[in-house]
């Protein structure tokens, strides 16, 4: 959940006087295809290594002190909120925190897959040597595994105070996902509104597959949670006006136009003047342009802060957001920006993922969604399972990343089988992350699981 600060100058601070004017924002990030880029954005879980908790925001052996440490040992700028430390930034790499104290890598974008896997090496490495001394285990997990949510200490920014508020007025899992979960979510570029969109229904439509690909977020509340998913079936109960599978991105002529309005009628939750944070938590953002809140009117910048504030599957801002994925171990991790670019960003490849979903109705993709969310791989897709699907999708992904790298040798670094293997073997096998953490689990001493599974799923070096 990155910040988003709009620029007190230029585009941003524009009044907004039309719709025409927020495509034309979000239509800025257009790019020509030489200069697509992928980044990637990796939430790690922090725990106590002696029983699995937590770890507090505050403290000796906080989440702020392991801020702090990072900025000391290893050159970081911090940024502050209030007195604390919430933040940490060199150049276009950003470090932020979940609501639950989550800490999330934001890359830069890069051209090659060599590049986000040594920003992400580097900076898990970075993190896991300040978090040792403390006693801390960083898990490669999609939720939090011991602690319940009572048990988490809120991190201390005005925003999620906002949001946290809100949520509990609109849904029953709003903040389980603020602060028992994560994600790992990959950007892409797009060259203008067709390509946009084209890409947002390709990956809104495999999202289901690619969900049940990399579930791994079996273990909630100390327990077996009943879903492989967890992370994923969080997202049915947080706010169905920002959330979920976009039905007009299947109609023939959706465009970046029908994005827009469908994010004019979704609700607020603050806009930001003067460093703080305002809240107009529900309002529609559509009424705020067209009145004017609590005597503010809106801007494009207030318009782009919205924006990162819905959670579709796939989300469109001046780039794309895939954002069905749980965050992942390090074995697994760089298969995520690779299946993506591998996907979307060679064409032929592209259409040949959206044909293995192109059929599915409206009803039946929600369907197959909430049952992978559960049931994984093993989920039925009516004479087939996911499984199949996935194999077939990944070998899809397998030769979009050659054709890119045969269109231009340097972009991928021959990295694409490299990146790819874990998976391929995991889908060998017919398992997913979850079903090696649930074996972790299950098999041994119950009084020994939870150190089972942090040494099964912690990032080491």
């Amino acid at each position: 959940m990155s910040d988003y600060v709009a620029t007190a100058e230029g585009p941003d601070a524009d009044p907004i006087k039309g719709t025409a004017q927020l495509v034309e924002h979000i239509l800025r990030g257009s790019k020509p295809e030489e200069q697509w880029r992928i980044g990637t954005e990796l939430e790690f879980i922090a725990v106590r290594q002696e029983d699995g908790h937590a770890i507090a925001w505050s403290g000796r052996h906080g989440v702020e002190v392991l801020l702090r440490d990072l900025a000391e040992r290893f050159e970081w700028a911090p940024t502050t909120e209030g007195r604390h430390t919430i933040a940490l930034h060199r150049g276009e790499t950003s470090i932020t925190l979940e609501p639950g104290g989550q800490i999330e890598l934001s890359g830069k974008t890069v051209r090659t897959l060599a590049e986000t896997r040594d920003e992400i090496e580097g900076f898990a490495r970075q993190l896991v040597t300040v978090a040792e001394p403390h006693g801390v285990a960083i898990l490669g997990l999609g939720a939090q595994p011991v602690s319940r949510l009572d048990e988490i200490e809120w991190v201390p920014k005005h925003r999620y105070g906002i949001m946290a508020a809100y949520m509990s007025r609109v849904g029953r899992l709003g903040h389980r996902m603020m602060k028992q979960t994560g994600t790992v979510q990959a950007n892409i570029d797009f060259s203008g509104a067709a390509d946009a969109i084209d890409k947002m229904r390709v990956g809104t439509g495999i999202g289901p597959i690619l969900n049940a690909i990399f579930a791994n977020s079996a273990i909630l509340d100390n327990e077996e949670s009943g879903y492989l998913s967890y992370r994923g079936h969080v997202w049915t109960d947080v706010d169905a006006a920002r959330c979920g599978i976009l039905p007009f991105l299947f109609h023939e002529r959706a465009g970046v136009e029908e994005y827009v309005e469908w994010a004019l009628d979704a609700p607020m939750y603050f806009v930001r003047r003067d460093g703080a944070y305002v809240d107009l938590s529900g309002t529609p953002f559509r009424e705020f342009m067209n009145r004017g809140a609590n005597g503010l009117w809106a801007t494009v910048g207030d318009f782009a802060l919205h924006l990162s504030t819905l959670f579709p599957e796939v989300r469109l801002k001046t780039y794309l957001e895939l954002r069905m994925i749980d965050a992942q171990p390090r074995e697994t991790i760089l298969a995520v920006p690779a299946i993506t670019a591998g996907l979307l960003y060679e064409p032929d490849c592209r259409m040949g993922a959206f044909d293995l979903v192109r059929r599915w109705t409206l009803e039946e993709r929600e369907q197959i969604l909430r049952d992978g969310q559960k049931r994984g791989l093993a989920t039925r897709v009516g004479r087939l399972k996911l499984l199949d699907l996935a194999r077939e999708l990944v070998a899809i992904a397998a030769e979009g990343l050659r054709r890119l790298e045969q269109a231009d040798s340097a972009a991928q670094s021959g990295l694409g089988e490299e990146a790819l293997a874990p998976i391929r073997q995991l889908l060998e096998d017919g398992r997913c992350p979850a079903d090696i953490s649930l074996e972790a689990w299950r098999n041994g001493k119950p009084e020994e699981r939870v150190r089972r599974l942090i040494d099964k799923t912690r990032w080491q070096f």
